[in-house]
């Protein structure tokens, strides 16, 4: 399957969305406020979707939204480019970008006492189907993952993708999953998404697995 775009123009694009005021032929000045990012290809896991690596760097001033138009409706997620995690901000915007959300579906949805929230990002299955790159986890302790938090879910250290989970109560949970942000509107659509019920798929209990009714991403844009 080809690309639609080719690799100029989109190295073109993410740069000027994703990187304002960042040229990409020459290295930044030392004042630029920039950091360096490390996409490192998985040959054993290759990409769901054509997808391009994010560009080596990331901005770390100011914010981006990303709007996923599920079919219960719209969540709009503010991503934090100064926070602990500009180099998983830079991923998702770039993957929503190149359009690798969308008609996608979330596979996990979890409602219980220890972890409450919407698993998505993985095309095939529940953490299988990724961009066929990983990049480094971005913590730094002061992780919280209370109502409304979006954060990078993983397989383990440094295996950031695409999959990421927004908590719609709260997720006690090991602060190994580097946070993005918050949804800034659309926290009803995941109240809706939860009341309708869960198919349990995980051994860990009934409140975890397939949510009952698919909830499939339609489209995911930047900005609006």
């Amino acid at each position: 399957m080809k690309l639609r775009w080719g690799v100029t123009a989109v190295v073109s694009a993410l740069a000027a969305v994703l990187l304002p005021g960042v040229a990409t032929a020459a290295p930044a000045p030392a004042s630029v406020p920039i950091v360096r990012c490390e996409f490192t290809p998985t040959p054993e896991n290759p990409a769901a979707r054509p997808v391009l690596r994010p560009l080596p760097f990331a901005f770390t001033r100011g914010t981006v939204d990303v709007t996923f138009r599920f079919n219960y409706g719209p969540v709009t997620v503010r991503l934090n480019r100064a926070g602990a995690a500009p180099c998983a901000v830079h991923n998702l915007a770039s993957l929503a970008l190149q359009r690798f959300y969308d008609r996608s579906q979330c596979w996990r949805l979890t409602n219980s006492s220890r972890l409450g929230v919407l698993q998505c990002g993985d095309i095939y299955e529940a953490e299988k189907g990724g961009p066929g790159y990983k990049f480094p986890d971005e913590v730094d302790g002061t992780e919280t993952y209370e109502r409304g938090t979006i954060a990078m879910g993983n397989q383990g250290p440094g295996t950031n993708g695409s999959e990421f989970f927004i908590v719609h109560s709260f997720a006690n949970i090991p602060k190994n999953y580097s946070v993005m942000g918050k949804v800034v509107r659309g926290m009803e659509v995941l109240d809706r998404i939860v009341a309708n019920g869960i198919i349990p798929t995980d051994p860990n209990g009934p409140q975890d697995g397939l949510p009952a009714k698919p909830v499939k991403i339609q489209k995911a844009t930047v900005g609006f």
